[in-house]
Order: structure tokens, then C-alpha cells, then sequence
């Protein structure tokens, strides 16, 4: 079972930078696949990043492509969203899930969605 808990997000002024960790206390980490969706107001949830469950392979979202950067660490069960040169439209809540099944670029593909974590960018 994936037990999933995002930190990491705040305030932070265009430019910048975050990184936004998905611990997972669950004992299933290393075997799935896993992901990074975000929602801003208003808006439906959107695809960010998605990262193989060996870390072999990363896919990243046109919109974040050169700025973000997702990684994982079997060792300690723990999944990263590296997110440079932000935006006022990166502005959103972060989740991470696990990839279940249906492309990687499909929210509805992820299941065992943590609680979110809140990014702001200033302009």
C-alpha cells in the first residue's frame, strides 16, 4: 500500500526555486512508477512530471520542460519535484500518486494521492 505525503511548497518570487519532496511510508515505494500532478485554482488537474519505478526513465510536461526536474530515492522511499526558474502560472497544489495504469500523462492513470502541498509564485 502507498502511503504518500508531500512537503516542500511555499512562497516564492518568480525566479526562484522549490523542491518539493512525496515521502511514502508505505513498503511498495521502489514498485511503482510515480508522478507529480498539480491543480491550480479553478483549473483541472495537470500533468507534470512522471518518473519510471527504477528511475530509469523521467518524462516531463512541455509547460515545466528545462525548469523541472522529478528524481526518486529507493533508499528513502522518497519521490522530488526540483522546480527551477518559477513561475506566477506554476502557481498551483503539488500531489504526487502513483502510476496505476492509462498514460503517464493522464491524471486519471494515478491512484494513492497524497494530501498536496501549496505553490505560490510572486511576480
Amino acid at each position: 500500500q502507498v502511503q504518500l505525503v508531500e512537503s516542500g511548497g511555499g512562497l516564492v518570487q518568480a525566479g526562484g526555486s522549490l523542491r518539493l519532496s512525496c515521502a511514502d511510508s508505505g513498503p511498495t515505494f521502489s514498485s511503482y512508477a510515480m508522478g507529480w500532478v498539480r491543480q491550480a485554482p479553478g483549473k483541472e488537474r495537470e500533468f507534470v512530471a512522471h518518473i519510471t519505478w527504477n528511475g530509469g526513465r523521467t518524462y516531463i510536461a512541455d509547460s515545466v520542460k528545462g525548469r523541472f526536474t522529478i528524481s526518486r530515492d529507493t533508499t528513502k522511499n522518497t519521490l522530488y519535484l526540483q522546480m527551477n526558474n518559477l513561475r506566477p502560472e506554476d502557481t498551483a497544489v503539488y500531489y504526487c500518486a502513483a502510476h496505476y495504469s492509462g498514460p503517464y500523462t493522464y491524471p486519471t492513470a494515478y491512484r494513492n494521492w497524497g494530501q498536496g502541498t501549496q505553490v505560490t509564485v510572486s511576480s
